[in-house]
């Protein structure tokens, strides 16, 4: 377990101290479902839903999420990321659109919020597009895959 946590000696919440860390390759790999109605996932991948392309700003979406992360997540440090990368993909046949999010940097702290945040955003984005036409829409499963990077080194769950 590390010593680092998020609370100084009097209890009072603080943003971790990171300077003694070493600067490393970090990469950290999240992911989450999106379960829509059939009648939706057709609109969706026929480009039929009024307010656009649900895909490709889900995909946009994710990334300024992944870019605007310490300014949501009260406790994070701001990063300069070298890279933030959403995968969408529909499963027609569940009616789920999966989407990934790969983010990298070069530093002393990790980007798994950052790629946490991705997923839920993009996740959100579809939902305020679909909404219209599906109000069933769930989202679930917003999980981190896999983190490489720091003293803890490479992590993947299960």
């Amino acid at each position: 377990m590390s010593d680092f946590n998020h609370f100084d000696g009097k209890g009072n919440a603080i943003m971790v101290d990171v300077s003694g860390k070493e600067i490393t390759e970090r990469i950290a790999i999240a992911s989450c479902d999106v379960q829509v109605d059939s009648a939706t996932m057709a609109l969706i991948v026929g480009g039929s839903i009024k307010k656009g392309d649900v895909l490709s700003v889900a995909r946009l979406a994710g990334i300024l999420g992944a870019k605007k992360t310490p300014e949501l997540i009260p406790l994070c440090h701001p990063l300069a990321l070298t890279s933030a990368e959403l995968e969408i993909r529909c499963d027609e046949k569940l009616s789920i659109i999966e989407i990934t999010a790969k983010c990298k940097i070069n530093a002393r702290t990790g980007v798994e919020m950052e790629a946490l945040t991705a997923v839920s955003i993009a996740a959100l984005t579809i939902y305020d597009m679909c909404k219209a036409v599906d109000k069933g829409i769930i989202i679930s499963n917003i999980r981190l895959l896999e983190k490489t990077g720091g003293k803890s080194g490479q992590w993947r769950g299960k």
